[in-house]
């Protein structure tokens, strides 16, 4: 994957994985391969979370989720799924409490490994506009798409961190 992601950098079809490598605090421990994905423990308000970026491909991303939740035994309502949207415009997202997978693959690989729709998730905008589905998550955002979604990236982080002190109601009416 690694090859994969080096080629494809800054495209739509890595998107989620470079939110989490733009999101910086503290970092410990990175440890890699373990449990089909690259783990990283960081701290947010003195409180260890652990950070997962599934090694698999999108489409059996629930695979390496429900590995990491089982080996750690993560509570459901712990966890938050950030992952792109071609249905929502360049730079817009969405913070959900549940829900279908819209069609988006990876989400449906989550709901099938872990059994239901009921976890929290972050939808991020890549707008496939008129291009051919795997001509565009395969090739490169443009300047302006990229510099929508670092203003998101930006407001993601700020996301993260209320996730850890905020009710989740709170935290949607506070970003949505």
């Amino acid at each position: 994957m690694q090859e994969i992601q080096f080629k494809y950098k800054n495209n739509p079809e890595l998107m989620n994985k470079e939110i989490m490598d733009l999101y910086k605090r503290e970092k410990l421990n990175p440890f890699s391969g373990c449990l089909s994905s690259i783990l990283q423990i960081i701290i947010i308000l003195s409180v260890f979370w652990l950070v997962s970026k599934p090694l698999t491909y999108m489409n059996n991303s629930g695979e390496a989720v429900k590995n990491v939740i089982n080996y750690y035994n993560i509570d459901i309502n712990d966890i938050l799924v950030i992952y792109d949207d071609m249905d929502f415009d360049v730079g817009k997202f969405k913070i959900k409490a549940s829900g279908s997978s819209g069609g988006h693959n990876g989400i449906k690989s989550i709901i099938k490994y872990l059994g239901t729709e009921d976890f929290k998730r972050i939808r991020i905008g890549i707008s496939k506009s008129s291009y051919d589905v795997v001509d565009y998550v395969l090739g490169k955002f443009s300047k302006e798409d990229m510099n929508k979604l670092k203003e998101v990236f930006n407001t993601i982080n700020d996301v993260i961190d209320d996730f850890v002190s905020l009710p989740f109601e709170k935290l949607m009416s506070k970003y949505n």
